[in-house]
């Protein structure tokens, strides 16, 4: 698609089409305009990294061009003395072209263990709660193809199945809201290419660096990795590969949760039968992993161990009544009631 026919209806300022106007750049508008498909507006969550100022500019220009109203939202973490500064430098470069947007902030106190997972999880609650206040169901995340790929081997490393290793996704419905990576199948280096482009600046953030975080490790690995010949093409394709796999278990998950459970919205509870257990074990797995998210109202599914013990206790025909993902699971003669604990 040429500079021309992509603003032949809709006008693009002078400001952004000038940028727009690389072969380059082009092409990789045109596919991220395919992978996003989207009619309604949306919420850009940037965090001033290659990839989410890539991810702004582009939804920029396809909002623009589709004529939506998107909001894009910068998070302050406050987990490094700099990171307020950041947002604020992220907030006026963006507005210096033409994209307004809001700082949302994190408060409360930090964790010392497992920072990188609370900044994910805290970042998306705050995220949540403005598209509620929005109105909005649709996210946009910066997550591109290296990030499949790490994604990939640090699943291998913690001995995942087939739905953590094809984990990553254009779209996931999570908490009545869609993520959407439209970045999926870019690469890294094409985003930094951009950013450089586009805006002629882009946040280093220091953890990236830092090998005590196992992604960073893994990302060091890749590299060595490649010099011995690995092929990201290949691993690219083999998590696609995958995903057609997990899509058909998918299917007999959606249909056993269809099947054989009934929420009472006079009690708020979810009630599964005795034919949602009458399943191979993957479908039974997923299918009450997905149960606990809708009713918990979780980003992250419990772990896998703590839902085997229910469903043998279940099979040994066991009296059980336990607390997990924000759920109250209780066992009534052959059937499961989940409610949401308060």
């Amino acid at each position: 698609m040429s500079l021309k026919n992509l603003s032949a209806k809709i006008k693009i300022p002078k400001l952004l089409k000038d940028k727009l106007n690389n072969k380059k750049i082009i092409e990789i508008y045109n596919q991220f305009e395919k992978s996003l498909n989207l009619s309604e507006n949306f919420v850009v969550a940037v965090s001033g990294g290659p990839d989410s100022l890539a991810l702004a500019f582009l939804a920029k220009i396809y909002s623009i061009k589709k004529q939506l109203n998107p909001r894009f939202l910068i998070i302050d973490h406050k987990l490094r003395p700099e990171s307020s500064k950041e947002a604020i430098n992220v907030k006026y470069l963006l507005k210096k072209n033409l994209i307004t947007s809001e700082i949302l902030t994190l408060r409360g106190k930090k964790p010392k263990k497992n920072i990188q997972s609370y900044a994910r999880e805290k970042r998306l609650e705050l995220i949540y709660k403005k598209c509620d206040k929005l109105r909005i169901n649709n996210i946009l995340l910066g997550h591109h193809q290296d990030d499949l790929v790490e994604n990939f081997f640090i699943r291998m490393v913690r001995g995942s199945g087939l739905k953590g290793l094809a984990s990553l996704d254009i779209r996931t419905r999570i908490n009545k809201k869609n993520l959407i990576r439209p970045l999926l199948y870019q690469k890294k280096s094409d985003l930094i290419f951009l950013s450089k482009k586009v805006f002629n600046f882009y946040v280093k953030d220091p953890t990236n660096k830092d090998e005590k975080y196992q992604r960073v490790r893994i990302r060091k690995l890749l590299k060595e990795l490649e010099k011995d010949g690995l092929d990201k093409k290949k691993i690219f394709q083999t998590v696609k590969n995958l995903k057609h796999s997990n899509d058909v278990v998918n299917f007999y998950v959606d249909k056993n949760v269809y099947k054989n459970t009934f929420f009472s919205e006079k009690n708020n509870k979810l009630i599964l039968n005795k034919h949602f257990f009458d399943q191979p074990y993957e479908i039974i797995l997923r299918a009450l992993s997905e149960s606990l998210k809708l009713i918990g109202q979780k980003y992250h599914p419990v772990r896998g161990r703590k839902l085997d013990k229910i469903i043998k206790d279940y099979e040994k025909n066991q009296f059980f009544r336990v607390t997990l993902g924000g759920c109250i699971i209780e066992k009534v003669n052959q059937t499961v009631i989940i409610s949401k604990e308060h």
